[in-house]
């Protein structure tokens, strides 16, 4: 079974620096492994980038081998980063083209929230419930484990589940909705995988941005 993460409505200022909506104190071992920050984004701000992401960014739906076959993954995506940045995701390498001038309002957003400076970020499309993004953890060497991971979610609602990795049992569930923040922080990745579940009575769209600090080769 998983924990239902309580979740107290409160907006927050974007471009304020911001304490999590459940402080350490307050917080179980696990949460602490994380932040929440519900209504980072105003609805009309949240919707705003939505509608620019949606229609600005190149999406693309790659081929993945699974035992042997080919298939589509279950979401659209896109990586946008720094110039020549490079990363390995869906069995192919992708290679960042700089940051497009009017995304960059939200990232300095982001890095003054998450107290960081990403020069990497994975965007997913999830078109409806069916879409969805299996267990995995943000672990791979590319990635500065040393830094937080921000997530921040556009659109409809879905659920964000956490699973221990060395104890299955220990399970989290975290309904992000339009505009809140998810702040994953330097261990997190090594203690917990995390997915994105189909949920086929959500009939709209999510788009997900994740937003992580890769090391330069």
């Amino acid at each position: 079974m998983y924990e239902r993460v309580p979740i107290e409505s409160r907006a927050c200022h974007p471009t304020s620096r911001m304490e999590p909506v459940i402080s350490t104190d307050e917080q179980s071992d696990e949460q602490s492994d994380w932040s929440l920050f519900p209504s980072w984004l105003s609805t009309d701000d949240a919707q705003r980038w939505l509608q620019l992401l949606e229609h600005n960014i190149a999406w693309e739906q790659p081929l993945v081998q699974v035992f042997g076959k080919y298939h589509r993954v279950p979401r659209k995506t896109v990586f946008v980063a720094e110039q020549g940045l490079q990363y390995r995701y869906s069995g192919a390498i992708h290679v960042g083209d700089g940051w497009p001038e009017w995304f960059l309002p939200l990232l300095e957003q982001v890095n003054h929230s998450a107290w960081s400076e990403f020069n990497g970020c994975l965007l997913n499309l999830y078109r409806d419930g069916d879409d969805r993004m299996g267990w995995h953890a943000d672990d791979e060497t590319e990635i500065d484990q040393t830094k937080p991971i921000a997530s921040l979610s556009l659109g409809s609602t879905r659920d964000f589940l956490f699973r221990h990795r060395s104890d299955p049992t220990k399970r989290a569930a975290i309904p992000l909705a339009d505009g809140d923040l998810l702040i994953m922080h330097p261990g997190c990745q090594g203690l917990w995988m995390h997915s994105v579940p189909q949920r086929r009575k959500v009939k709209t769209m999510r788009i997900n941005l994740t937003f992580r600090h890769f090391l330069k080769a």
